[in-house]
C-alpha cells in the first residue's frame, strides 16, 4: 500500500495490547492513547519542513535546525480525536487546532458532519488529521475532502489502529496523503468495526459504553 507507515516498536506493541484489553478502564485507555499518539507522531511527522537558525548557548553560538514555515494545523475528528490532539500539542504547542464533528450511523456505518471549525490559511500550513480508528475510511476521506475544499494541500493522517480497507479507501481518493498508524489490523467485521481492534475508541475513552 502506498504512503503507509506502520509503527514497529516494542513500546507501541505493548501499549496497543493494553488498549485492546476489554478490562482497561477509561482513564488508562485515555493515557495509553495519548502515549501511543506521541510515539506515532514522532514517526508520522518525521518529514515536517525545517529551516536553519542560530542560538547562543552558555558557551558559544551554534547553528540549529528548527521547524520552518507557518505553524502546522492539527485537525481532530470528534470526539475520539480529542485525546490525540492534546497529545500532539505537547510536541507542537504552537499548532493551530481545528475540529471536525462526524457521527457514525450504526446501521449504515456512514458518517455525517455536525460541526466544523478550522484554523485560517490552511493552504500555508502542514495539516495533520488525527482519528484513532481508520476503519472504513469514510470519516477520513470526508475530513480530507473538507480540508482540501478549504485550501489544504499538505495533508497527512495519523491513526492508532487502521485496517487495509480504510487505507485503500483513503489512498483511492487521496493517493498523495501519507498515513501513519500504530497498528494495521486484519480487516472489518459485518458491522464495519476493525478486527481484532479495540472496540469503539470514543466510548472506551469516555466511559460511555452501553
Amino acid at each position: 500500500m502506498p504512503r503507509l507507515t506502520v509503527i514497529d516498536h516494542p513500546l507501541v506493541h505493548d501499549k496497543i495490547a493494553r488498549l485492546r484489553d476489554v478490562e482497561t478502564a477509561p482513564a488508562d485507555f485515555r493515557r495509553l492513547c495519548s502515549e501511543v499518539t506521541l510515539l506515532t507522531a514522532y514517526e508520522g511527522l518525521r518529514d515536517l519542513s525545517t529551516t536553519t537558525g542560530r542560538v547562543t548557548t552558555p558557551l558559544t553560538e551554534t547553528d540549529t535546525t528548527i521547524l520552518g514555515g507557518e505553524p502546522p494545523a492539527l485537525i481532530g475528528i470528534l470526539r475520539a480525536g480529542l485525546v490525540m490532539v492534546e497529545a500532539i500539542l505537547d510536541l507542537l504547542p504552537e499548532a493551530h487546532v481545528g475540529h471536525l464533528g462526524l457521527q457514525r450511523d450504526e446501521e449504515t456505518a456512514v458518517a455525517s458532519e455536525y460541526y466544523l471549525k478550522l484554523p485560517p490559511a490552511l493552504a500555508d500550513r502542514e495539516v495533520i488529521v488525527v482519528d484513532p480508528m481508520l476503519a472504513t475510511g469514510g470519516s477520513a476521506v470526508h475530513a480530507l475532502r473538507v480540508l482540501t475544499e478549504h485550501g489544504a494541500s499538505r495533508l497527512r493522517l495519523l491513526s492508532i489502529i487502521g485496517c487495509p480497507e480504510g487505507v485503500a479507501r483513503v489512498h483511492e481518493s487521496f493517493p498523495q496523503v501519507p498515513i501513519t498508524v500504530a497498528a494495521l489490523d486484519e480487516g472489518l467485521n459485518d458491522q464495519a468495526y476493525i478486527v481484532p481492534g479495540l472496540g469503539d475508541a470514543g466510548d472506551r475513552m469516555y466511559g460511555t459504553l452501553a
